[in-house]
């Protein structure tokens, strides 16, 4: 079983070519302030923290092109918009009606455009990520939309997913794939994001802790200490998954493990993580299921240099088991609709160094 300590990779003569194989998906849920307008005011601090995590994103993609790595990056609707008129003229109707109107962004006060507001525009980035090889833009609602808060609707969900369509469709993107913002998967909306053309979702982790469920129950001491130590210790197993078999639409891809961000507590724990990652993808490979990792942009601020270094090592050992035993890198809606694939239609898949 490889370790952290095993990041020594193979000469390629090492690359073999096995009838099936195992895949990692990597999603990114970018959203800048809209992830958590409700939560943090955009104080000084938070503007340095988004503008710092901005910075981050072309070196994440950097890192992802070294390494061959195919992502989807789900990305909140508004971030496409160009001005704060292109934002209004897509506003959905009807708007979602939360009981708890903090949860409802608005009411925001907006800049003229990402010159003056980069904490609430982003079409310089969402261009940079669609021009690099393998990264899929992908949905997180328009309006960072809340689908297990009290008072929102299915109508009003419906509402926001075609606004997030209609302007990522206005810059040249066709989403095809959905992950529901802060993991609140509403089972009863599934056929929602069907009917308008989205193929797959990210579902969650199964696990009672990890369950959907509105913010103020996610927030429950248990389940909050529960999944910090699932981060660093075994509590909910490995959550890799079968391939998807394509009985049922939209396709559902479980995540598997949070990336969590570097901090300096827990510093001391960070080869745990590590450890984790490399036996759940280590099984993925082995025995031809899927390992799911997911993170925000966002979290690589404000410690990036350590952050990027996280994620480098994850990705040593994605390379390691692909030369190993073929494991590939799919974006999410790349997967096929199937349960395997074989060496004959391995073409499909990109090669990696």
């Amino acid at each position: 079983m490889c370790t952290p300590s095993e990041f020594v990779l193979p000469p390629p003569s090492a690359v073999t070519v096995h009838e099936q194989a195992g895949a990692l998906v990597v999603s990114l849920d970018f959203e800048l302030h809209w992830g958590v307008h409700d939560r943090r005011p955009l104080s000084a601090r938070e503007c340095s923290r988004l503008l710092a995590a901005r910075a981050a994103i072309p070196r994440i993609l950097d890192v992802f092109e070294e390494f061959r790595i195919r992502a989807t990056w789900a990305t909140v609707g508004l971030l496409f918009a160009k001005s704060r008129s292109e934002a209004l003229n897509f506003t959905p109707n009807p708007k979602p009606t939360y009981l708890e109107s903090k949860l409802n962004p608005f009411y925001k006060q907006l800049g003229k455009d990402e010159r003056d507001d980069p904490f609430h525009f982003a079409p310089s980035l969402i261009s940079e990520i669609a021009s690099r090889p393998g990264q899929e833009i992908g949905s997180h609602s328009f309006s960072h939309y809340y689908c297990m808060e009290p008072g929102q609707t299915g109508e009003q969900f419906e509402a926001d997913l075609r606004s997030a369509i209609a302007i990522a469709a206005n810059s040249g993107h066709v989403l095809r794939s959905y992950v529901f913002a802060r993991n609140q998967v509403n089972s009863a909306y599934l056929p929602l994001i069907d009917r308008n053309g989205i193929c797959c979702y990210r579902a969650n982790e199964n696990a009672e802790i990890k369950r959907p469920a509105s913010f103020e129950e996610q927030q429950r001491f248990t389940y909050r200490i529960g999944r910090l130590l699932d981060a660093y210790m075994n509590i909910c197993g490995p959550q890799t998954t079968g391939w998807p078999d394509g009985a049922s639409a939209p396709i559902a891809l479980c995540a598997s493990r949070y990336l969590r961000p570097f901090h300096p507590a827990f510093a001391i724990l960070q080869p745990r993580q590590l450890s984790r990652i490399c036996q759940a993808m280590e099984r993925a490979a082995k025995h031809q299921e899927i390992f799911h990792l997911w993170f925000h942009p966002e979290d690589f601020a404000p410690h990036v240099e350590a952050n990027l270094r996280l994620l480098r090592q994850a990705l040593e050992i994605f390379q390691l088991l692909h030369r190993e035993h073929g494991m590939v890198s799919l974006s999410m809606s790349e997967l096929p609709a199937k349960k395997k694939r074989t060496s004959n239609a391995s073409t499909s898949y990109p090669h990696h160094a």
